[in-house]
């Protein structure tokens, strides 16, 4: 099978058997086993997990809501990551309608810049506090369709780093493409993930595909 070049962790279940794979993508300052440690709460029996990790901790140098040319050659570079991940799935078997993701901050924005540049149907997506990367959303970055994918956006109403403007942006992009996305939005959350977030999760993404 192919050979992956980006550095990343494994867990689950191994992926020549397994039912699904789950992409788990880091924020910035952490690392891929601090994503990949939330699997423990979620319902995924028999799935195999990838999270890659960033060099030295981050997928791009600067805020995502900077212009997208100055957080270049490393969104393009990050975006690849993933891709390669999909790719990976895809050669051992893994349909797309079994592909799942999940992001916290960082890690959350890259992630729904990867599907909504590369929107199909996939098995569902999680995003903890993030939003489409660009100072201005640029539409022709924006390809294909979500065929009804379900995709979850949690945020709180006042965050330090993810403007709600944004997320709302966020939103009605994936909606355009046909996503089926719940937005939850926080009184007062701190840029974290709270265990109500975890709750809904399972219960929109994973409970919905019978994992």
């Amino acid at each position: 099978m192919d050979a992956i070049q980006s550095n990343y962790l494994t867990a689950g279940h191994p992926i020549e058997s397994a039912t699904g794979v789950l992409i788990m993508i880091h924020g910035r300052g952490g690392n891929a086993l601090d994503i990949m440690e939330l699997s423990d709460e979620l319902q995924i029996e028999g799935m195999a997990i990838f999270a890659p990790q960033a060099l030295q901790n981050s997928w791009y140098p600067h805020g995502f809501m900077a212009p997208i040319a100055t957080n270049q050659p490393s969104v393009n570079i990050s975006l690849g990551i993933v891709a390669e991940l999909v790719t990976h799935a895809l050669n051992y078997g893994i349909v797309r309608e079994r592909i799942f993701f999940l992001g916290f901050s960082q890690g959350a924005c890259l992630m729904l810049e990867y599907i909504s540049r590369n929107a199909g149907k996939y098995g569902g997506a999680i995003a903890f506090t993030g939003g489409l990367i660009g100072e201005v959303l640029v539409n022709d970055n924006y390809k294909g369709d979500f065929l009804g994918t379900r995709v979850l956006i949690t945020t709180g109403n006042m965050d330090p780093h993810v403007p709600l403007k944004r997320v709302k942006e966020t939103v009605a992009q994936l909606e355009l493409q046909q996503a089926n996305v719940r937005l939850e939005i926080y009184k007062d959350k701190p840029h974290t993930i709270l265990p109500n977030e975890m709750i809904i999760a399972n219960d929109w993404i994973f409970s919905y595909n019978e994992v």
